[in-house]
């Protein structure tokens, strides 16, 4: 069961702990990335499971670096950074900038390799490649935005909906990324956090009835993903996965992120007139059988192709310009 804390919130106060409810204490304050209208949660829960998930992400991180063990072995592009760390140290800045371990020892740990998951049957890595990082700077990009973005997320539905949209939106990822990019590894969570995003916003859509300042959120939410989305067709950066977990958490947000009518909450001091049936709306429930059919289909349809080796970009020419467009300054290549 959940971990939770409070009781009902309405305008801004909490009613309960006291007989008949009449004690108030004052709700926390509202995250600016995470829409709040007049009509709060029901209760907030105490969030664990992203703290977790961060605690994950960077004892993976430390094993990486002990298992890569820098100065043991002779580096073509020079010596190892911060030598004082001794076995922890990094490979050299000419081989990974992001202050990491190698490629070899990633895709030994369960980097995402196309090789790997079609002809060897390492189906795993579309999984572990979540709970690995390229360097220290990928590390904390991953976990700052989680925390953000996590922590109220799971404050406001609970540990089990938000793991579950992180952890599947990390998997669409990987199929959308080993679905059409062959040559190169991939590593990290973004795909998984990418799904919270897409998460926020089809909680806005879902809910939009609850919401004061529906524009202003939706404006705010659409800027910060289309910025993400942008960085993505930067080089050595695998848009795929941030689209594949975007698209995974949208749908599951419709799933898993419903919130009960005002009139179902306050069923029992309404006028009988004013009291509804339902706890959620017709649209709502539409727009949940929708999204998991269309999840559902996905997921199967995705699979099947990359286990029967299909190469996604040959059924889409132009979609390689998603995850990376050449310019001057720099190319494609891999």
């Amino acid at each position: 069961m959940d971990m939770e804390r409070g009781g009902v919130y309405r305008n801004g106060k909490r009613r309960g702990g006291g007989a008949g409810g009449q004690n108030e204490v004052l709700a926390a304050e509202p995250s600016p990335f995470y829409y709040n209208s007049d009509l709060a949660a029901e209760r907030e829960w105490t969030p664990w499971i992203v703290p977790m998930f961060v605690a994950a992400n960077v004892a993976f991180f430390v094993v990486a670096m002990y298992v890569n063990d820098c100065p043991a072995h002779s580096n073509f592009y020079g010596s190892c950074v911060a030598k004082f760390l001794h076995r922890l140290s990094f490979q050299p800045l000419h081989e990974n900038p992001l202050l990491g371990p190698s490629s070899a020892t990633l895709e030994k740990l369960g980097a995402l390799v196309w090789n790997k998951i079609v002809h060897q049957h390492q189906g795993w890595r579309l999984i572990t490649c979540i709970w690995l990082h390229a360097g220290v700077i990928h590390l904390l990009a991953n976990m700052l935005s989680l925390v953000f973005i996590g922590i109220r997320l799971e404050q406001q539905f609970g540990f089990v909906r938000i793991g579950i949209i992180y952890l599947l939106s990390g998997f669409g990822g990987s199929i959308l990324s080993t679905l059409f990019i062959r040559n190169n590894i991939s590593v990290g969570a973004s795909g998984a956090l990418f799904g919270l995003l897409g998460a926020m916003l089809s909680e806005l859509i879902t809910n939009w009835s609850i919401y004061t300042n529906k524009a202003a959120a939706l404006f705010t939410l659409l800027i910060m993903i289309v910025i993400n989305l942008a960085i993505g067709i930067l080089p050595h950066v695998d848009n795929f996965a941030h689209i594949g977990g975007f698209l995974s958490g949208y749908l599951l947000g419709f799933v898993f992120l419903l919130r009960p009518q005002f009139g179902w909450i306050e069923r029992h001091n309404l006028p009988a007139a004013s009291q509804v049936q339902s706890k959620h709306k017709v649209y709502q429930y539409v727009l949940c059988v929708i999204a998991l059919l269309l999840l559902i289909a996905g997921f199967v349809v995705g699979l099947v192709m990359l286990f029967r080796g299909v190469n996604a970009n040959d059924h889409c020419k132009w979609c390689h310009y998603v995850d990376c467009v050449p310019t001057s300054k720099w190319s494609c290549g891999n």
